[in-house]
């Protein structure tokens, strides 16, 4: 399974939780973020980790943008890390 890197780009989140600038890669265990804005990015992030690319616009993406339900509190992008990436972070 492919790694997702989460990014918090704008945060006004009630509990303290996100704070804008805060990144996890996500790869078998979920971030700490509460449930209702991981329950809104979950799927998006299973889908680029077995290997979707998905709709952005009028193209086709390894990487979405997602707001916390919470009236939009919270605005997540994520994306697919390059297999670079992964391969130094092994080493």
């Amino acid at each position: 399974m492919d790694q997702v890197k989460l990014t918090v780009l704008e945060s006004r989140c009630r509990s303290g939780l996100c704070k804008a600038g805060d990144e996890w890669i996500v790869g078998e265990l979920c971030p700490p973020l509460c449930m209702e804005l991981w329950h809104a990015a979950y799927p998006y992030v299973f889908a680029l980790a077995n290997g979707a690319a998905l709709d952005l616009g009028e193209s086709r993406a390894k990487e979405f943008t997602v707001k916390c339900p919470d009236e939009g509190r919270v605005v997540l992008r994520g994306a697919l890390l390059p297999e670079e990436a992964e391969t130094e972070k092994e080493k």
